[in-house]
């Protein structure tokens, strides 16, 4: 490999939403990459796909709503080059999101959100009619807000699609690595979740558990919701993710360590509050339970950033890994471009 050559190669830990969406942009702009993956679904693959910097807002993180605004307009984007260029158009899922409360306490905290989004100069459309525009919620249920620009998407078919498109622009694919100096390239980029600690102590990840449900529509069955709804139930979070055969339920969020065994409590109260939102879900096949480990920080915010003339680090994503991917990849190339010496 001649000096140029050696100068122009990346190697990617890690093969979940962020270290692919970062290895297909850094692939586009002329480098040799290599990922570095396992064969261990990680936390990409349990995740509800949602696309919700509005509805996942809340007073004190206006920081990572900024980014979160700024990414889904990556997402929105269309046309050659954009992030969306390459996956197959199947992996959007809804274009909406309906947010409402279950009791009075639920929609005080919603005034709360909306309140907190007008002050940032992001005001949503508040409602006193849910049922008008989601009909298969639960009678009594009445206050709430839409976001009309937010989006959801099937994780694992945004996943495979870049993968696949890795593989078409010539994204090569190697094992998981346990020590950096093992790593044949010039510049290195840690993006594999909670295990980037291991790679570079003390980055600041932890393991914060959610369980999420998948119900199947049976035959017979109400439809399946065609925005996101997003509910606060009695002071909980649940969300319904629509997907072409039913909907994703989540999620539970606690800390016990590095457990992805779901657990019969988190279970139950997932199905529980998400039928005291659309009843008709009890009528759905529960197809599948799962627990993901989220990379939290403790602000809340990814740290996406150099680490040292050759190491940068996209990780700590927590809650916003498929949000952020966009932003974090155009991160990562902006870095890498300003670190070319012509």
């Amino acid at each position: 490999m001649s000096p140029r050559d050696c100068a122009r190669s990346v190697a990617v830990i890690g093969g979940g939403v962020i270290g692919l969406s970062v290895a297909r942009r850094t692939a586009q702009d002329g480098w040799a990459v290599r990922v570095h993956r396992t064969e261990v679904p990680g936390a990409s693959w349990v995740a509800g796909g949602m696309l919700a910097p509005h509805s996942e807002g809340w007073p004190g993180e206006e920081e990572l709503l900024r980014i979160g605004l700024a990414s889904l307009a990556l997402w929105r984007a269309a046309g050659p080059g954009s992030y969306l260029d390459g996956l197959p158009p199947e992996v959007v899922t809804a274009h909406e999101s309906l947010v409402v409360a279950v009791d009075r306490a639920d929609a005080a905290d919603l005034k709360t959100v909306g309140d907190w989004l007008a002050a940032q100069g992001h005001p949503v459309q508040p409602t006193t009619a849910a049922r008008d525009i989601e009909p298969l919620l639960a009678q009594g249920i009445r206050h709430g807000f839409c976001a009309g620009t937010e989006l959801a998407v099937d994780n694992r078919a945004v996943v495979a699609g870049l993968a696949d498109h890795c593989e078409r622009i010539g994204v090569q694919w190697a094992g998981p690595v346990n020590d950096l100096a093992d790593v044949d390239a010039e510049t290195v980029v840690i993006a594999n979740g909670l295990d980037a600690p291991s790679l570079w102590p003390g980055l600041p990840v932890r393991a914060v558990k959610g369980e999420v449900l998948r119900l199947r529509r049976r035959k017979g069955s109400m439809p399946v919701p065609r925005r996101v709804i997003r509910a606060r139930v009695h002071g909980r979070q649940v969300y319904l993710v629509p997907r072409h055969d039913g909907v994703v339920v989540g999620a539970t969020q606690y800390e016990h360590g590095r457990d992805t065994a779901p657990a019969v409590a988190g279970v139950r109260e997932l199905l529980d509050d998400a039928c005291e939102v659309m009843p008709a879900l009890g009528d759905y096949e529960l197809a599948e339970c799962g627990a993901g480990l989220r990379p939290m920080t403790p602000d809340n915010l990814p740290i996406v950033q150099r680490l040292d003339e050759r190491t940068l680090v996209a990780a700590g994503h927590g809650r916003s890994g498929f949000l952020l991917a966009p932003w974090t990849a155009e991160r990562i190339a902006n870095e890498l471009k300003v670190s070319v010496v012509p």
